[in-house]
């Protein structure tokens, strides 16, 4: 049994887990430009016509107590969406298509590549104090 349990977690352990680590933060910057007429992240952030987005990386979607969100932004919240990597690909991907009603004006990121690199730049942004 422990021989069977040892290859297991030594199997378990070669296989390779989803990280931020395959986007490239320092061009998630540089593509996050995009983003900035909209939102704000850093220690001052403040919300614009878009949440501030420090601490998105792993948060409740709707977290933001001060920011106006959209009905269907609303309801994505209470039916517990999470912003994690794979909700974060598919709507800056196509926000109107993972999510039907949301006001977010902007069409999406068109390479998979910039997709996960302001992922990575997102995650380092930390959250405010109280967030």
């Amino acid at each position: 049994m422990r021989i069977l349990t040892s290859l297991l977690a030594t199997a378990l352990l070669a296989l390779p887990l989803p990280t931020l680590a395959e986007g490239d933060a320092e061009k998630g910057e540089k593509v996050f430009r995009k983003c900035r007429a909209c939102h704000d992240v850093g220690p001052d952030a403040k919300d614009k016509s878009g949440p501030a987005l420090n601490g998105i990386v792993g948060s409740a979607a709707g977290a933001s107590p001060e920011f106006g969100y959209s009905t269907a932004m609303k309801e994505a919240a209470e039916a517990g969406l999470v912003w994690d990597e794979a909700s974060l690909t598919a709507f800056l991907t196509k926000p109107r298509d993972f999510l039907k009603g949301t006001q977010m004006s902007f069409p999406g990121l068109r390479k998979e590549a910039d997709v996960a690199n302001v992922i990575a730049y997102l995650a380092q942004q930390e959250a405010a104090p109280g967030n």
